[in-house]
């Protein structure tokens, strides 16, 4: 055994690829076998040895048999360094020598489908590969963790400031009626949603991590399949979020070209029966120098059931102005008999329309005046032709704000429209949807020295709400991934417009995020003179031992943190407490991040926050204010 060891060590250091620091890589090496490939593969029939204990002969053919492969690569006697030693020494690994936080059981493709990646968030400027620490949990590691969770430091904000939560304002139906910026991890706070708001949200539209190729890649974690964790990511996500639309809702994902195809595939599988349009949107007229080409856009995905129509004309950047008799191919009076009506003129101004007649009926002009000084006019072109009006008569309430009369010096009448809206396009450019201009710096002069990365244009998610929510001005608007709130201030802008209603529900976990969110939001209350929202945030348990951790700076803290812990905190199933006390210097031994990583994974990823089911629980310390907030917030929605 050892010398098959200490062989295979030899010769996968002699791929490049598998080796840094003169170290072998453990999930680049199964990453490859997984793929089956070739320069693997070819590597390992270099050696007799390795032929004989990794491939299968079947009538002369070699035939790699990876699952042995990857089950000896994984075994804890394979490169144990000093994390992986000591993990070994207090016992976390099963029966076979595995890791037990490291599954086999995957496919190719998609090794955590049915797996939860719990994503906490930490500070997105973290000089760090990862700006989540995250767990992939399988289901039978998942007792409590999607319940719905208690509420706390619940706060009413309004142009005059903060104020004492007094209540969530309701509908004569129970409906929460209130703007919403809640705290918390994101996974967590859309299951507790899902009691009050399932089946009531009109729009979802969310800015998710892109999953970039480079060094600040939100999802380059300790395992070879990045694409797989982020597509589980948002499995786990979207899966929920479809619980919470409206049977017209529609769900809008934001994207760029790292994950548009796999995001696509994903929501071929979770939505069966539902429309998937792909938007592409010109934001960085500049470009982004790539290898090959410069990138200048990105995508958003509309999702909704098919068969609607639910999707409206968008603001023109520069309204048109044309005729209102059709110039059109077929623009006989013959081609559309509904079409054919006079427009009725009164000192220069339409005052009315006149309905449409009979087909022996022909008008004895363009412009025909009645007694009363009202002037017919019909749409008959030069030559006398009868010809016909761009808008049916029946549909011509949709337009008649936007028609305007224009005399000419003969005396005659036209009729013109203002064409201030369009059918959106698949692609959508122009200077309202530079990211710079409208979206960095925007947000930069919000908080100083407090910014947000790459946040959108607010003119691009305005035109996404705008598209879907024009005539509900009771729609709720959800964003889980509210970054900036751009979300908020799009929602309120068009709110000022036409005196809607719309609520919107914005969820962050970041501290920054939603510092300026929630200044961003306080800014545009003052502007408009009226407006407010409730902040509220998860009530964290384990949760705070997580801040702590990634707080500590001395290998001193940790120790008292891990003391703590033992006191306190929910520790996992797996975790021996007289066993790694025993192997006190051994943890000592470790790095500071692979102490904070082992004390991540002491944590039972199943209590970060306190449960609702559990308000009561005196072990919890629920304020009577807190039970309050809850119970108003769930009520007869919680079961």
């Amino acid at each position: 055994m050892e010398n098959l060891l200490d062989n295979l060590k030899a010769l996968l250091k002699k791929d490049e690829r598998l080796v840094s620091e003169g170290e072998l890589l453990r999930n680049k090496i199964i990453g490859l076998a997984l793929k089956l490939d070739k320069d693997l593969i070819k590597l390992l029939l270099s050696d007799n040895k390795m032929k004989e204990v990794f491939f299968v002969d079947i009538d002369g053919t070699l035939i790699f048999d990876k699952d042995k492969f990857i089950k000896f690569v994984s075994n804890k006697q394979f490169l144990p360094d000093s994390y992986t030693a000591f993990k070994n020494k207090i016992g976390l690994v099963d029966e076979k020598g595995e890791f037990i936080s490291e599954k086999k059981d995957v496919v190719l493709s998609w090794p955590y489908k049915d797996c939860v990646l719990e994503g906490g968030m930490t500070k997105e400027d973290q000089k760090r590969d990862e700006i989540f620490w995250n767990e992939i949990l399988a289901p039978d590691e998942i007792s409590r963790l999607l319940d719905p969770k208690v509420f706390t430091n619940a706060k009413r904000i309004d142009k005059d400031g903060e104020h004492k939560f007094d209540g969530f304002r309701t509908d004569e139906k129970g409906d929460i009626k209130d703007n919403l910026i809640i705290k918390g991890n994101n996974l967590l706070v859309l299951h507790s949603l899902k009691k009050r708001f399932a089946g009531k949200v009109k729009l979802i539209y969310i800015d998710p991590p892109y999953n970039p190729d480079n060094p600040r890649n939100t999802f380059t974690y300790n395992n070879s399949f990045k694409h797989s964790t982020w597509l589980t990511f948002m499995k786990n996500r979207l899966e929920v979020a479809k619980l919470l639309l409206k049977d017209d809702g529609v769900l809008q994902i934001a994207i760029d070209e790292n994950e548009q195809a796999r995001l696509g595939v994903l929501i071929d599988e979770l939505f069966h029966g539902y429309e998937k349009h792909c938007i592409t949107i010109v934001h960085n007229p500049r470009g982004v120098q790539g290898t090959n080409f410069s990138y200048t856009n990105e995508f958003v995905y509309f999702v909704f059931k098919k068969g609607l129509k639910v999707i409206h004309k968008i603001k023109r950047d520069t309204p048109l102005v044309e005729e209102f008799r059709d110039h059109g191919g077929e623009s006989l009076r013959s081609d559309a008999k509904n079409c054919f009506y006079p427009v009725l003129v009164k000192d220069n101004k339409i005052v009315g329309f006149g309905e449409v007649p009979s087909d022996d009926f022909h008008p004895k002009g363009k412009n025909v005046k009645r007694e009363d000084g009202t002037i017919e006019v019909w749409p008959i072109d030069v030559k006398g032709i009868e010809r016909k009006w761009v808008f049916a008569r029946q549909s011509i309430d949709e337009i008649k704000d936007k028609l305007f009369v224009k005399s000419k010096d003969n005396g005659e009448i036209d009729i013109f429209r203002i064409k201030d809206e369009k059918i959106p396009r698949t692609v959508w450019f122009g200077s309202r949807y530079d990211a710079s201009t409208h979206g960095s710096k925007i947000v930069n002069k919000i908080i100083e020295g407090k910014t947000v990365s790459f946040p959108k244009s607010l003119y691009a998610v305005y035109d996404c709400i705008y598209s879907v929510v024009k005539t509900d001005k009771e729609a709720i608007i959800l964003d889980f991934f509210a970054g900036s709130g751009t979300t908020a201030h799009a929602v309120m802008m068009l709110n000022n417009e036409d005196s809607g209603n719309r609520k919107f529900i914005l969820v962050e976990q970041l501290d920054e995020h939603v510092e300026v969110a929630t200044q961003r939001i306080k800014n545009e209350i003052e502007k408009f003179g009226k407006g407010d929202f409730v902040y509220l945030e998860l009530l964290k348990w384990n949760e705070k031992f997580v801040d702590e951790i990634k707080r500590a700076e001395t290998k001193e803290e940790l120790k008292k943190l891990w003391e703590q812990m033992k006191e306190k905190a929910f520790l996992s199933y797996k975790v021996d407490v007289k066993t790694i006390d025993e192997h006190a210097k051994d943890f000592e031994d470790l790095s500071i991040e692979d102490q904070k990583r082992f004390l991540y994974e002491c944590l039972d990823k199943n209590h970060l926050y306190v449960n609702y089911s559990e308000i009561d629980d005196e072990e919890y310390g629920v304020s009577e204010e807190d039970k309050k907030l809850n119970r108003g917030f769930y009520g007869k929605y919680h079961g």
